[in-house]
């Protein structure tokens, strides 16, 4: 990736230390997004705020620094005292820190407005890391001023091997480090490169003293051009701000086609590294006909179709991710391939011309007498700003295609500034430009069914909302183009999932719903007299979208609606002190980046210590999301936390089943007396969704249960827990998702065999030790009528013609009947069969 000078040894030796220092430095941003982001919530606010902290950090110590570093006569030994801070600071922030992670939600509060959050966001990481960050930006003109013999394009070298470095530390830290030794250990890895370089850095400049100027001969810094000063001074900062403002833009645009995973985040910041890195590498080859100057000048109108090149990649993104599957099928080779593709697509054009540009820009500030080291501040100060200015600001208001074209048309004009005399002839294609822009298709991915339609659509700072409806009117709701938050035809289920948990408290007054989706659920909870509830959705676009659900006809209608609030579900449950009777947790996709977070021990711990006495949490888990193998490793997370938790299944479903984590926080059990009452107190208004959702007496209500977590967890014993610092779930769930090993229903029959294999004592632990022994037979009969209805489903083949369907079921259905009177989906399957063959009509 880059071609070394040959004849320096010293230059040699600065490039190897380059590059294993950004690697450090990317393996670091890693490890610090993952533990940021428990603290601030989500994912995005912590990739933001790390960034910001990262450059703004880098600027200070390369504009402080540089200068007290060049006048050195050992400036070997300022770089190996800034590689020993960043390994020990480090390894500080990873014993301290979660200290400081638990205590941040606190101080911060549950609900803080949007702009703390966000001041919360961008310091406090800043101000902790700052040691580490100042350390990593004046490593740079450290070893540039190490270098005793001037080589041409040192620079550029030294910039590139730094930034390849980066490429192999993202990959390694997402796709080998983390999931196998996890965060702690991968932390240590990343200190003892910092500590290797420091020793490196010592022994090889040992009692070397540096030449007399960083980068320059003593003939250009005698004679600087001033009157570029100013030029270069902006050059520097703009493209500073652009760069990395590109960057923010294409993550969010490319995050509607891939599978948004932490997978698909290092991908995409390795292209963009490898870019910058091939970039620079190019630059140091420069001709030396030409000052840095004119360099510049050819950059900048180079990065024009440059980005056009990557405009169109991000047009045609879609088409790129499903490329490789449409020729090569399905597969996590193909679908990691579609994603490398429309990054480099998107990406790697303007890239290549940001890395060379970086260098040249740095170049002629040199040359017109700007230091070095306030060149590469100005530049990265600059960079910290763009995370803010256009990720939070920018993105919201404009759109995707209005940002591509704001950024395309700043460059634009920076070139236009610099060109004397084409100025006018620039100026008049870029205004063209600007007004053909206005025609610009929007730049969003939303896939519509065929005949359906886009009804409502949202920008937001973490996400992209939309609704769409399908042929049959039935809207639903995306995020970043996913089909994952529900639609306005799954109320059967949304009610099972609200009242199941709320059916098993004694008398729940307040609950707490985490995730929002389109509202159903909250909604329907809040239907069951005496209940305040309260929902937490991370995205306010999400709120916005749910109240368009809400008003739908069939909506439930609750004389006290929810009380919906915008946070992060972690981050609210550790600030709140609230204690709530009962709290449900959503179905959170476990690939998606940032939710498995939201299965970890010390969330579960976090829920837990929010619980009132008597207390219950239920945490739905998607089971057509994930292998078994995922959800053992949640299972095993909350069987730490809850010891005595139970496992359930929402619904009869066989192609989306959804499996739930049922405990309570003082160990209370459930009765059939209870269960009676709750359903006697529902309000009129409650009474047609029970019924709708086959929630019409305690045996459908505890037939739900599979079994202790505890002995599914024996059953699986080498499954580790999902944890902060081993997050398995977040590094296990992406390859469920790009090459799925199971089907759905295949999942549901290796479900149903484990929970069958354990004992009777086992599977009804969870009953009051006082129900009454026929009760307690017949909730037997019942749960062995479900598991055999559900075999019979996943085993029968369906058929155009009802009655050979009706023939080839009758008899089994029957039995099932006959096995448990109390369980109805058996006598409603053979109404409906029967129905069909009388009228000879299809099924439904």
């Amino acid at each position: 990736m880059v071609t070394l000078a040959p004849s320096s040894k010293d230059l040699r030796s600065a490039v190897v230390l380059m590059a294993l220092s950004g690697a450090a430095a990317l393996i670091w941003q890693i490890v610090w997004t993952a533990q940021w982001s428990r603290a601030l919530g989500h994912e995005i606010v912590a990739v933001l705020g790390v960034v910001a902290a990262i450059f703004a950090g880098m600027a200070a110590g390369a504009g402080v620094l540089a200068a007290r570093i060049e006048a050195s006569a050992h400036p070997a030994r300022w770089y190996a005292a800034f590689e020993a801070i960043l390994g020990l600071w480090g390894l500080g922030l990873i014993w301290w820190g979660p200290w400081i992670m638990d205590a941040t939600p606190a101080l911060m509060g549950p609900l803080p407005p949007m702009w703390l959050h966000w001041a919360w966001a961008f310091a406090l990481p800043g101000v902790l890391i700052l040691p580490c960050s100042a350390a990593m930006g004046a490593t740079l003109p450290a070893l540039l001023a190490a270098l005793r013999q001037r080589v041409p394009g040192d620079l550029s070298y030294l910039y590139a091997s730094n930034t390849a470095g980066a490429v192999v530390g993202v990959l390694a830290a997402t796709f080998v480090l983390i999931p196998a030794v996890g965060l702690l250990r991968t932390a240590l890895v990343c200190a003892s490169l910092n500590l290797l370089c420091a020793a490196l850095a010592a022994l090889l400049w040992r009692g070397a003293s540096a030449r007399d100027a960083a980068g320059l001969t003593a003939a250009e810094a005698a004679s600087p051009n001033a009157l570029e000063r100013p030029a270069a001074v902006v050059v520097l900062a703009v493209t500073g701000l652009l760069g990395i403002g590109y960057e923010t833009l294409c993550v969010r645009v490319l995050s509607q086609v891939t599978e948004n995973t932490v997978y698909s985040y290092a991908l995409l910041l390795a292209v963009f590294l490898t870019g910058t890195a091939v970039g620079a590498s190019w630059q140091a080859r420069r001709d030396a006909r030409f000052t840095a100057q004119h360099h510049v000048l050819r950059l900048l109108a180079a990065m024009l179709p440059a980005l056009l090149l990557g405009g169109i990649g991000l047009w045609w993104a879609n088409s790129i991710v499903l490329g490789p599957t449409r020729l090569w099928g399905g597969g996590t080779a193909t679908a990691l391939l579609g994603e490398s593709l429309a990054a480099l697509a998107a990406m790697l054009p303007p890239t290549l011309v940001m890395g060379a540009l970086f260098s040249a820009a740095c170049r002629h500030a040199q040359e017109s007498g700007f230091a070095l080291g306030k060149a590469i501040a100005l530049n990265t100060l600059a960079a910290a700003c763009a995370p803010a200015l256009i990720g939070v600001l920018l993105f919201p208001q404009v759109g995707a295609a209005k940002l591509w074209l704001i950024l395309t048309l700043a460059y634009g004009g920076l070139a236009v500034w610099r060109m004397q005399s084409k100025r006018l002839v620039a100026a008049g294609v870029l205004a063209s430009a600007a007004l053909l822009g206005g025609f610009l298709p929007p730049l969003r991915f939303i896939d519509v069914e065929a005949n359906g339609r886009l009804e409502w659509f949202r920008d937001g700072v973490m996400g992209t909302v939309s609704i769409t409806s399908d042929a049959r009117g039935i809207k639903h709701l995306r995020i970043n183009n996913r089909a994952q938050e529900g639609s306005s035809a799954s109320s059967p289920l949304e009610t099972r999932l609200a009242l199941l948990p709320l059916l098993t408290h004694p008398q729940p007054h307040r609950a707490l719903f985490l995730g929002l989706g389109t509202g159903a659920t909250a909604y329907t909870a809040a239907l069951v007299p005496g209940l305040d509830v309260d929902a937490v959705e991370l995205l306010p676009e999400v709120v916005e979208a749910s109240k368009l659900f809400m008003a739908g006809g069939t909506a439930p209608r609750p004389v006290h609606p929810p009380h919906i609030m915008v946070a992060d579900a972690r981050r609210f449950v550790q600030a709140t002190t609230t204690p709530y009777d009962v709290i449900v947790a959503d179905l959170f996709h476990p690939a998606r980046s940032g939710a498995g977070a939201l299965y970890t021990v010390e969330h579960f711990r976090a829920i837990q210590n929010r619980l009132a006495p008597g207390g219950l949490f239920c945490q739905w888990v998607a089971l057509h999301q994930m292998e078994l193998a995922t959800l053992d490793s949640i299972a095993a997370a909350f069987a730490e936390v809850f010891p005595d938790g139970q496992m359930l299944l929402a619904s009869n479903s066989l192609d989306s089943p959804v499996v739930g984590l049922w405990a309570s926080g003082n160990g209370t059990r459930p009765s059939f007396n209870q269960v009676d009452q709750a359903l006697a107190r529902s309000p009129a208004d409650l009474q047609p969704r029970l019924q709708q959702a086959r929630l019409t007496d305690a045996y459908a209500v505890l037939g739900s249960w599979l079994g202790s977590v505890q002995a599914w967890r024996l059953s699986s014993p080498d499954v580790r827990p999902n944890r902060d610092d081993f997050p398995l779930v977040a590094h296990q769930a992406p390859w469920d998702d790009y090459a799925p090993q199971n089907t759905p229903r295949q999942r549901l029959a290796a479900l149903l065999r484990r929970a069958g294999s354990t004992t009777r004592a086992s599977r009804f632990a969870f009953i009051a030790p006082d129900s009454p022994a026929e009760q307690a037979q017949a909730l037997a009969d019942y749960v062995n009528a479900r598991d055999q209805y559900l075999q019979l489903g996943l085993s029968v083949k369906r058929e155009g013609d009802p009655a050979r369907m009706l023939a080839a079921l009758e008899p089994s259905l029957i039995n099932i009947q006959h096995l448990s009177p109390h369980f109805g989906p058996a006598g409603d399957a053979l109404a409906v069969l029967r129905q069909a063959a009388a009228s000879a009509r299809p099924l439904p």
